[in-house]
């Protein structure tokens, strides 16, 4: 049985006249945590920006549970299982925290399945049912990206990707997060995962990709590019 929730084939990007992506190949296999490694501007956010069509591929196909999804609109995207969290959390700010989190079950027809799935977002972060009264824009960084995760979260994704999830928040935080990413890796959900903290990702991943400039560099499980000397030097420190 073919396992390959997510592939991408010499995809091009342009912003402009920039050429982003330079014919980025990769795949992500059902249940795996894959990570996208890279400096600032390498082309990460713009991968998963192209994956979830709110960056259109110049050329190239993207494939998603076998289907190409390469011209497809966002919101169709969404629909058919494939979640982003972006970069930067980007909730609604003077909405409460519960109506940040039913904005993302609006694929949901069925409200019986909405509770449930309400009920698993406050399992999992039992701040936001303390908070769920409160906008969103109350909320410190770090409750603020349990949001974002959460809103994701209340459909089943078969594929999330998430953007620089601990960007800015304070280490203890940082751990909190890497742990509920775990956790939501362990429930089943396939994660594709862009993280500036290059230990905490690989750590976490099965399998990464290390872009430069647009283009895929290197590739190997996760505790390969953890032994890399390259990687190391670049990314984990000395």
């Amino acid at each position: 049985m073919n396992d390959i929730v997510l592939r991408l084939n010499n995809v091009e990007t342009y912003y402009g006249k920039i050429h982003a992506l330079r014919g980025i190949s990769l795949e992500v296999h059902q249940g795996q945590i894959v990570t996208l490694l890279g400096s600032n501007g390498a082309g990460k956010s713009t991968t998963l920006k192209t994956i979830s069509g709110l960056v259109q591929a110049y050329a190239g196909t993207i494939e998603f549970m076998g289907n190409d999804i390469t011209r497809e609109k966002p919101h169709v995207i969404v629909e058919m299982g494939l979640i982003h969290v972006p970069e930067g959390r980007r909730i609604f700010k003077d909405l409460t925290v519960e109506e940040n989190l039913e904005l993302g079950s609006f694929t949901l027809k069925d409200n019986k399945k909405r509770k449930e799935r309400l009920e698993y977002v406050y399992e999992l972060f039992p701040i936001l049912k303390q908070r769920r009264r409160q906008s969103g824009g109350t909320l410190s960084g770090g409750e603020q990206q349990m949001l974002a995760i959460g809103r994701a979260m209340m459909v089943t994704p078969k594929l999330l990707l998430l953007d620089e999830p601990s960007m800015g928040l304070a280490p203890i935080i940082v751990q909190e997060i890497m742990k509920i990413i775990k956790r939501l890796n362990q429930d089943g959900i396939t994660i594709l995962l862009v993280e500036q903290n290059a230990k905490m990702a690989l750590k976490l991943a099965d399998y990464g990709y290390v872009l430069e400039t647009g283009k895929i560099v290197m590739e190997n499980c996760g505790s390969e590019l953890k032994k890399n000397e390259s990687i190391v030097k670049a990314y984990l420190g000395s």
